[in-house]
């Protein structure tokens, strides 16, 4: 019988090709551990969210049905209002938390304590997620000048537009102004310099993290600048930019064109058809 021959042994080319493997190896792990990562992040976080968003929604339900209003001293956590951006769909709405920490803003977007309230003169401040945990801030950068953003509350719809941005407020009262939208969004600014309290207020503008004067009851303005019964009833929406960082600061300052008493059985629907959607 023929004896096959024995192949020669394989070449394992030393200890510089087993660095190399072990370089591949870690790289190849790492990467699985960043993409799973990234994975956790967009969705399971989402799914998370979601359910958070939908007890809160139901909690905050039952509190109005049992006739609970709006107050002062909001409850850390707990939702006490409803968000909804027509240009964003229909299916566009979260519950508002009290609160900024991580936990709040897992469930949704969360208020700035001690920041306005809804419709208030002042300036009632939301922050929210971009990427991940619901994301309900992800599109905030499609707004466009007077788009309305409504918040609803245990007795009231207050309607606030987006106010002109800074490359259309030269040209506004020509540009955007004559829309049947904008009927009660102004500039804020008194002359064409930019003065006036609300001189640096506009409807968007990136700033760095450290900028919480955004917030003020007049933007980038001290406190005393203007006493609260003269102020102008704003909502800011604050979330990071650009996607995926935390390094700056996307904001939307809007200011309160409506306000509509809400009736027995009265929905966000109806609301659509007085202000002609969005």
């Amino acid at each position: 019988m023929a004896v096959l021959d024995t192949p020669p042994p394989r070449r394992t080319g030393g200890g510089f090709a087993t660095v190399l493997r072990t370089v591949g190896e870690v790289l190849i792990t790492a990467g699985l551990v960043v993409l799973l990562f990234v994975v956790y992040e967009l969705y399971v976080t989402d799914l998370f969210s979601a359910r958070k968003q939908a007890g809160a929604t139901e909690a905050l339900d039952q509190d109005w049905a049992q006739g609970r209003t709006l107050h002062g001293d909001l409850i850390d956590g707990a939702a006490f209002a409803k968000m909804y951006i027509p240009g964003f769909g229909a299916d566009y709405h979260f519950t508002i938390q009290e609160g900024t920490d991580a936990k709040a803003l897992e469930v949704g977007p969360g208020h700035y304590k001690g920041t306005a309230l809804p419709g208030e003169p002042g300036n009632f401040a939301v922050a929210g997620h971009r990427v991940g945990k619901g994301a309900p801030f992800n599109d905030l950068d499609l707004l466009a000048s007077c788009d309305a953003i409504v918040i609803e509350t245990q007795s009231d719809f207050f309607v606030y537009r987006v106010l002109p941005h800074d490359d259309e407020i030269a040209n506004w009262n020509a540009a955007k102004a004559a829309r049947p939208q904008c009927a009660n969004v102004g500039t804020l600014r008194t002359d064409a310099a930019g003065g006036g309290p609300y001189g640096q207020t506009s409807g968007r503008e990136i700033v760095t993290p450290d900028q919480g004067d955004v917030v003020a009851p007049v933007p980038h303005r001290p406190a005393d600048v203007l006493p609260a019964a003269q102020q102008v009833s704003l909502l800011t929406l604050t979330t990071c930019h650009p996607r995926f960082s935390d390094k700056q600061r996307l904001i939307v300052h809007a200011v309160l064109t409506n306000q509509f008493p809400k009736t027995p059985g009265a929905t966000y629907e109806q609301l659509l058809q007085a202000i002609g959607g969005a």
